[in-house]
């Protein structure tokens, strides 16, 4: 029973993060996308440096004293039962100390029929999966450079077996003021479990992103460049329904060529009004789009959309993202500002 629970489990986590690289680590649910905005511009973006609270866990450098006392609320349906949501928060202490951000994100499988190795059904169990957030960011004096760190607690429960880990996050930030744009790193999930499902240690997901965003100059738009899994480069792979026939009844396997290879690192995203009460954004993972993609036919996988909107104190925002014909995504979140400044 414990291995089809941690088979469903890791499955279920592979589907969102979409890649071959899944499966190679446990606590794949530290790279699932934690807020709307993020994931209407294609899942990951680690270059906003504004009141958005939620990128605190994507790139700790991105703390700052704008997202003073606001609390940020999302959640989300992801496929079937399973369900998956985010909180976060932030509080300046002062101008010398600045910000201290804390989060917390989870998701929960559902309920699964047990089965034991004769076929004969059993109780049925459920997996949940869970991590807390604590950040801090800080701006080298006389500088636009920026550097944060997060510390993250990781529970895990698959059936009657459960696994505790810790990592830390670390990221920079540089603000080219001159001319509107953004440059980002962020090393995530760097640690080790603590205890194991069953005597087996096994790795953390690991991933390195580096992303570019830029203010367009005459145009209230902002664009984003996210290149993702800078720590392997190889993460295509031949898709067995795209191999050749051959007379003697072989087959020959698909060739990924190298910029197809290098396409698999990109996402780009856009915001519209960036710095109104009104947004509106898209995105566009190019992974994502390639491995769900169906041969001879059109579903768009790897599109994403949303829209933000601001009313007083209070700021929704919401998203769709297109993964196949039977498995799409829509997020929601609220964000309230308690400072008593209009959000």
């Amino acid at each position: 029973m414990f291995k089809k629970a941690i088979c469903i489990g890791f499955c279920l986590a592979n589907l969102v993060s979409f890649g071959q690289i899944g499966g190679k680590s446990i606590y794949q649910f530290l790279n699932l996308v934690t807020s709307p905005r993020q994931a209407a511009l294609g899942g990951k973006v680690i270059t906003f440096y504004d009141a958005d609270v939620n990128q605190g866990h994507f790139n700790p450098a991105n703390i700052n004293p704008e997202m003073d006392n606001k609390l940020s609320l999302n959640y989300g349906s992801l496929f079937g039962e399973v369900t998956y949501g985010t909180a976060s928060y932030a509080y300046t202490y002062d101008r010398h100390v600045q910000t201290f951000f804390g989060g917390v994100n989870y998701v929960n499988y559902g309920k699964f029929d047990g089965y034991d190795e004769n076929g004969q059904q059993t109780s049925s169990f459920t997996g949940s999966e869970m991590a807390l957030t604590f950040g801090y960011a800080y701006n080298i004096p006389g500088s636009d450079f920026y550097i944060g760190g997060n510390a993250k607690l990781i529970s895990s429960t698959l059936e009657s077996y459960n696994s505790f880990g810790a990592a830390v996050d670390i990221g920079a930030l540089f603000i080219d003021t001159r001319n509107d744009v953004n440059w980002a790193i962020s090393i995530r999930n760097i640690g080790t479990q603590i205890t194991t499902y069953a005597d087996t240690r096994e790795k953390l997901p690991l991933e390195v992103m580096i992303g570019v965003s830029q203010l367009m100059e005459n145009v209230p738009i902002r664009w984003h460049l996210t290149l993702e899994n800078m720590q392997q480069w190889q993460l295509a792979f031949s898709n067995p329904n795209r191999a050749e026939g051959s007379l003697d009844g072989g087959s020959t396997p698909e060739k990924v060529s190298v910029f197809g290879n290098a396409l698999r690192h990109v996402i780009v995203g856009a915001e519209l009004f960036p710095d109104k009460g009104f947004n509106l954004r898209v995105g566009y993972n190019f992974r994502r789009g390639e491995e769900l993609r169906i041969l001879e036919q059109r579903n768009f996988s790897g599109i994403s959309v949303g829209l933000g909107l601001k009313m007083g104190n209070i700021k929704f925002n919401y998203s769709y993202s297109r993964y196949t014909l039977a498995a799409n995504t829509s997020l929601f979140g609220l964000t309230i500002d308690f400072s008593g400044n209009q959000y």
